[in-house]
């Protein structure tokens, strides 16, 4: 993996693409048992249809990629086996929510998901509900993905205009500042009610960041990368 690179940009273009992954297709029968024995150890995971990216570019104010469809399995077993096809990268949109007080809030991911225990911002791999036109609403699937997992609706934050790409060789990650008009502690207390009142909760706590003293291991770099960038910036 790569250090993080950091690009601010206004414009995302995403095609949809039909594309056949060889590594997906050559390594079928160990993909298939690498995600039973995933099973097993949580049965919560469903391999679904996911979208993963090829030839990322960035051009001034803008990011353009090509996606493809993909199963989870397939995903997974990239990402566990320390990602052997470098063509290929997860490009996700993140929802960075910023309180009035500075905080940033992150959840931390419960234990039946595929990533226990890893704590950033509000986020998912983009899937077939994600497509528009042909194109990835990264956008569109950051307020899907926060709505999911905080219980906060658009009308709730203040969305920047311009995106962070945070890339990484594997990951990409689309990050969008998303202003709340509440402190940090008020924040958490909210959404921890939400979860309380999930039956099956994706995320299993909320974390607060507000210095580089917060910051800890179970957060990907990309997300200290722009965390510690964003407190940098400040006066």
């Amino acid at each position: 993996m790569r250090p993080p690179a950091i690009h601010r940009v206004s414009t995302l273009d995403l095609t949809v693409e039909a594309w056949a992954w060889p590594f997906a297709d050559a390594r079928r029968a160990d993909i298939d048992a690498h995600f039973a024995d995933r099973q097993r150890e949580r049965p919560a995971l469903w391999n679904g249809r996911v979208l993963l990216g090829r030839s990322p570019v960035f051009a001034g104010d803008c990011f353009s990629a090509s996606y493809f469809e993909t199963d989870f399995a397939s995903f997974l077993a990239w990402r566990d086996w320390g990602f052997p096809d470098a063509s290929v990268f997860n490009g996700f949109g993140m929802g960075a929510l910023l309180c009035a007080d500075g905080a940033f809030v992150l959840g931390e991911m419960g234990p039946h998901t595929a990533n226990a225990g890893r704590i950033y911002f509000p986020s998912g791999t983009p899937d077939l509900d994600d497509i528009r036109d042909g194109t990835v609403d990264i956008s569109g699937s950051v307020v899907r993905e926060l709505e999911e997992e905080t219980g906060l609706a658009p009308g709730e934050y203040e969305r920047e205009a311009h995106w962070y790409c945070v890339y990484t060789g594997p990951a990409l990650a689309m990050i969008r500042v998303l202003r709340v008009d509440m402190p940090g502690d008020a924040l958490r207390d909210r959404i921890e009610r939400n979860l309380a009142a999930q039956r099956e909760p994706e995320l299993s706590a909320i974390h607060l960041v507000r210095s580089a003293r917060d910051l800890n291991s179970a957060m990907p770099r990309f997300v200290t990368a722009f965390i510690e960038a964003q407190l940098a910036s400040r006066p």
